[in-house]
């Protein structure tokens, strides 16, 4: 059978897709070779991201948002960290109606067509890639790099989750900690900075993350440099305490894959400069679903089309170049001007640093938040965010990186 929409991946993007593709009446299949697995991520927003329609009950914890850099900022928003069990609860709920298949996707086989590991196949008007950083309907994204070709830039990141009364020397109760950029874990070369942030049930992870790096940097040195990190601030870790491994690219390029549209992380709807995605996601499904729903009647290609052009209208993809831009400025700058830069960005006017961080088609804002950067910059740091743009991308940081 066909259907109107076939969505591949059963996270968060592709769960609260598939949702909202049925509810706006079309037929829908989702396929995930483990859809009934547990969302093991930490998903977190600012507050004021959270779209219309994601009840309170899915969040574990509001906090105020902090940043150090050199200085300590204020940031003036709210962060929200996400109950993964209770909205996985909540997506599953919007998936009636939805046909479900629990299989792995091996590759597109055809205009509408998936192949399933084991020689099925599923076929639909309108294909969605939803898988995440894998992208199995993306082969040119699978392929590894030639010589000479940029490896993926990665972020990566350790932590631990412990109670709030033991991480109130780092993360006080009501706070969130953005960025600590201070080298408190007593290590010199690749940047790393601790997030910090409250998941509810009164506690709190605390992990240490390098923003980005060609390739990532290992997981091996984030670990020790958050236990040195705690054990500066007498900080103890409980023994059994739950961990956290994150690694993904920031890099991607935009999903243009023919026949098929990339969503989610796999769009990559992925921000270079913070990793989030998950606000992006849940509030695009919606509007997606909506445009197919208007332009299938014309065909698969106008619904195609129409879904691409509210992931990727012409502005969203010149925020997202000149995101691209200011990743690779971070990737060239020296480990010890990385805190000096971030203090400059976080003593912008809140205006121009929420446009940046978070308005993935607010052209305008994100220009005017680049003037006001290179504004506040001085001389060298003007250098440092202009040059990326006239050159390629640096294909290693593997000179400058930490020890392993």
């Amino acid at each position: 059978m066909s259907t109107d929409v076939l969505v591949v991946g059963g996270g968060p993007a592709g769960r609260a897709l598939a949702g909202a593709c049925a509810r706006a009446g079309l037929s829908t299949a989702l396929a995930d070779p483990q859809l009934d697995r547990p969302f093991t991520a930490t998903y977190g927003c600012w507050a004021d991201e959270l779209p219309a329609g994601i009840p309170e009950s899915t969040i574990a914890a509001r906090a105020r948002g902090r940043a150090i850099a050199v200085g300590t900022h204020d940031l003036g928003w709210e962060y929200a960290v996400f109950d993964v069990e209770a909205l996985r609860a909540h997506l599953d709920a919007q998936l009636a109606g939805v046909e479900v298949h629990a299989g792995r996707v091996s590759g597109p086989a055809g205009p509408g067509r998936v192949a399933l590991e084991g020689g099925a196949t599923l076929t639909a008007s309108v294909v969605v890639d939803a898988a995440g950083r894998w992208q199995p309907l993306n082969g040119t994204a699978r392929r590894r790099p030639g010589a000479g070709a940029p490896v993926a830039a990665e972020q990566t990141a350790f932590g631990v989750v412990v109670p709030e009364e033991a991480a109130a020397a780092l993360v006080p109760p009501g706070e969130a900690l953005f960025m600590d950029w201070r080298a408190d874990h007593g290590e010199p070369g690749w940047p790393t900075f601790l997030y910090g942030i409250p998941v509810g049930r009164g506690e709190v992870l605390l992990e240490e993350t390098s923003l980005a790096r060609r390739p990532g940097l290992p997981v091996p040195v984030l670990r020790r440099r958050l236990l040195a990190r705690l054990a500066h601030h007498r900080i103890a870790v409980p023994d059994g305490a739950r961990t956290e491994t994150v690694r993904f690219p920031v890099d991607r390029p935009r999903h243009d894959v023919d026949g098929v549209l990339g969503f989610g992380a796999a769009a990559p709807l992925v921000h270079p400069a913070t990793g989030f995605s998950i606000a992006a996601a849940l509030g695009l499904a919606g509007p997606v679903a909506d445009a197919v729903a208007a332009h299938l009647p014309d065909g698969p290609d106008a619904a195609l089309a129409a879904a691409r052009a509210v992931v990727w209208s012409p502005s969203a993809r010149a925020v997202h170049r000149f995101r691209r831009i200011g990743l690779e400025a971070l990737l060239r700058m020296p480990p010890a001007e990385v805190p000096g830069f971030f203090d400059v960005f976080f003593a912008l006017p809140s205006h121009q640093r929420w446009a940046y961080l978070t308005g993935r088609d607010d052209l305008g804002g994100t220009m005017r938040t680049m003037g006001g950067l290179f504004a506040a910059a001085d001389l060298r740091l003007r250098r440092r965010l202009v040059l990326p743009a006239l050159r390629r991308p640096l294909p290693s940081n593997d000179g400058v990186g930490a020890p392993t």
